[in-house]
């Protein structure tokens, strides 16, 4: 078996969007050409709904089938061509039974799709005062964890909503995980509140990276995501952050602290199961 490998190069394209879909995708295209040429990383990921708007209104209108939609193979396209490999940050996806959802796929260096995962817990919040929505109303719900290796290192993705949901992330850790990639878009209202916060907990509950990817910030759109994609390490520290707009962040990946943080603190061999055994042990 290969050794796998200590030091990952990540880099995290933060996008602004619009409603042209062949504009999004060239933007992402554009952007991982740039990033590939001048910082040679490993593993790229794009934002939640890079290539459309952000609403319900919209899920059905951009949705695409997955491998063989544009988007797709603009993806596949670029992780072949770059010799790179990308988490595709999510699309609407055209599923079976005419059913959407809200899919995050992954690309080998190959431009073989190597994983797909589609968004496990909708969005669906009334908070007063605040924002309301509904991703119910248009999609479907995924059923399936979702991991991926890169050169021994295993790696889960969640999206969004998804990272609220601690147990979620605990099997991941259980099944060997050393990072979990959430691309995510927060909004006004909980960005502020809970964007830094989850993303630190999920890292320090579970000893691993934690890694987020939004769209920019765009106070013109229906849905004004919160922006600032982040890597947080195991320690929960946070190493590298972006600012609300359009913006590039890179970042080189120590697994070694995985290791450090586990053997220092090991509260995994130490949890009282006898008391509050649980499903996740």
């Amino acid at each position: 078996m290969a050794k796998a490998i200590n030091t990952l190069r990540l880099a995290l394209l933060q996008l602004k969007g619009s409603s042209d879909k062949t504009a999004n995708v060239r933007n992402a295209i554009i952007k991982i050409e740039k990033v590939v040429k001048d910082h040679q990383p490993h593993l790229i990921t794009l934002p939640e709904c890079f290539n459309c708007p952000y609403g319900t209104k919209y899920f059905r209108e951009y949705a695409e089938q997955i491998p063989d939609g544009f988007t797709s193979q603009q993806l596949s396209k670029a992780a072949l061509e770059n010799q790179v490999f990308i988490v595709g940050g999510t699309i609407p996806e055209l599923g079976e039974n005419d059913r959407i959802f809200n899919t995050c796929t992954v690309w080998a260096p190959s431009g073989e799709l190597i994983a797909k995962h589609r968004k496990m817990h909708l969005f669906d919040i009334d908070v007063k005062g605040g924002i309301r929505f509904k991703e119910s109303e248009t999609l479907s719900p995924g059923n399936e964890f979702t991991t991926f290796k890169i050169e021994g290192r295993k790696i889960g993705i969640g999206i969004c909503y998804d990272i609220r949901f601690e147990e979620m992330a605990r099997l991941y850790r259980n099944d060997g995980c050393e990072m979990i990639i959430y691309p995510a878009a927060f909004n006004m209202t909980t960005g502020p509140l809970h964007w830094e916060l989850l993303q630190r907990a999920r890292a320090n509950d579970n000893q691993l990276f934690v890694v987020t990817t939004s769209p920019a910030r765009d106070l013109a759109a229906d849905y004004v995501a919160y922006g600032h994609s982040m890597i947080v390490d195991p320690w929960a520290k946070i190493i590298a952050c972006a600012d609300e707009g359009e913006q590039t962040v890179t970042a080189d990946i120590d697994f070694a602290i995985v290791d450090q943080v586990r053997q220092q603190i090991p509260v995994f061999s130490q949890r009282r199961l006898d008391l509050y055994g649980t499903e996740l042990k």
